[in-house]
């Protein structure tokens, strides 16, 4: 296997700003390397391997962007390969190269799980072009579920699905403490007063029932702070906030 690194042409990067990462898969060294030189071309780190275990061993420490995967390999099928990737990158987009041009393989493939498919001879123009789409396609799905996750230190609350977690553990709340916990986590380190708290989360002026906030957010901190480093933290006489644990 080999790793290589080039400034390139393609506007592309990972999202921490370092160069789209791509495991090739293929047994003829010849077509790899051919591969392996237009990616770098597109300023991509690259990888390779031989066969399907190697793969899988590439993929579970190179943790690629995108995967090109040969559907006949020496010691197993790609289809094979593909579900071992799975297990490690559920979400990685995956381009299928083979010789075989019949519907019903390009089915199996697609079916099994891989993103788009290529028959061989092919023109290295097409497979790169074919995984810019890939890639651009995967970092906008990534970038909507991004929007949806809201992170404070080591909790996580998923605006979506409505399921929350602090370091790994799912927790389960209430409609109410679910919204209340959402405020909190989308103004992380801002004191909120409890007029506030009470007009965003149960939209209408309580009155003298105020302490209605007070009794929330102990059950909160039942469910989330219960045996850990505290997050969400009062302050009298200005209202409540929540950080990440020291």
């Amino acid at each position: 296997m080999t790793t290589t690194t080039a400034r390139g042409r393609s506007g592309l990067r990972r999202t921490d700003g370092g160069p789209v990462r791509v495991l090739v898969v293929d047994d003829e060294s010849s077509l790899t390397e051919l591969l392996s030189m237009a990616l770098r071309y597109e300023g991509w780190e690259v990888r390779s391997a031989g066969d399907g275990a190697g793969a899988v061993r590439a993929a579970r420490a190179f943790r690629p962007d995108a995967v090109v995967l040969d559907v006949m390999l020496p010691d197993m099928d790609g289809l094979t390969v593909l579900g071992r990737l799975r297990s490690e990158l559920p979400d990685v987009p995956v381009l299928f190269l083979t010789a075989r041009d019949a519907v019903e393989d390009r089915i199996a493939g697609l079916t099994a799980g891989g993103d788009d498919y290529v028959t061989k001879p092919f023109s290295l123009e097409e497979v790169v072009a074919r995984l810019r789409g890939l890639i651009r396609r995967s970092a906008t799905a990534a970038a909507a579920r991004d929007e949806s996750l809201l992170v404070v230190g080591d909790l996580t609350l998923d605006e979506d699905s409505h399921e929350v977690t602090r370091d790994g553990t799912p927790i389960h709340l209430t409609a109410t403490e679910f919204e209340l916990l959402r405020y909190l986590m989308r103004n992380p380190r801002r004191v909120l007063s409890k007029a506030q708290i009470l007009d965003r989360v149960w939209s209408y002026d309580f009155g003298g029932q105020a302490n209605v906030v007070e009794l929330y957010i102990s059950y909160l901190r039942r469910k989330i702070d219960a045996g850990r480093t505290p997050m969400i933290h009062t302050r009298r006489g200005a209202g409540y906030l929540i950080k990440p644990g020291d």
